[in-house]
């Protein structure tokens, strides 16, 4: 396939994340409890990162919670979509970067890939929460922290653990998405 017919291919298929990312929240009903749980506008950023590549994962990742909350009111742009939006750009841009540096991918790559996404993308949405809460005159605590990244989000961290090597698995054995064999 040639670079522009990929660049375009990529730009398609970002946008169809983009969209999915959009749209995949209101599963949970407008409930915002269930959608901290299951974390449903990760999962197309994830995907965009590693069938797209770092720079679309980080472009849709940044974009999604902010039209998603223009669109629909949710998520509220200050504190939780702009939080977000920087959670959901290193997702993207971790996961995409990390898989596609490996010579040969196959589900272990994606796992490593994934788990270091899931670890870069908290932490930077703990830092911007403690910045924001800051510029608001409030602390941002362990506690917050913890019971925000990690405590609340089992369900959804379970789910993409779950769902994305096994999408990734399947598409490769249908021959849509081939796992890289470089060396």
């Amino acid at each position: 396939m040639n670079e522009q017919h990929s660049k375009i291919q990529n730009m398609v298929l970002a946008a169809m994340f983009l969209a999915i990312g959009i749209i995949l929240p209101t599963i949970t009903g407008g409930i915002p409890q269930i959608g901290n749980l299951l974390l449903p506008m990760h999962i197309p950023v994830l995907f965009c990162g590693l069938i797209c590549g770092w720079q679309y994962g980080l472009i849709v990742g940044f974009i999604t919670p902010l039209l998603r909350g223009a669109i629909f009111g949710m998520p509220v742009f200050y504190p939780n979509g702009l939080g977000m939006a920087f959670e959901l750009a290193t997702y993207g841009a971790v996961i995409g970067f990390v898989y596609a540096r490996f010579w040969k991918q196959n589900v272990a790559v994606l796992y490593v890939s994934l788990i270091t996404a899931m670890i870069a993308g908290r932490m930077v949405w703990g830092a911007v929460r403690v910045i924001m809460m800051g510029i608001g005159g409030s602390a941002f605590t362990w506690q917050m922290f913890i019971a925000g990244a990690l405590l609340n989000a089992i369900p959804g961290i379970i789910l993409q653990l779950v769902l994305i090597p096994a999408v990734m698995a399947a598409l490769n054995r249908a021959g849509v998405i081939r796992f890289a064999n470089r060396g």
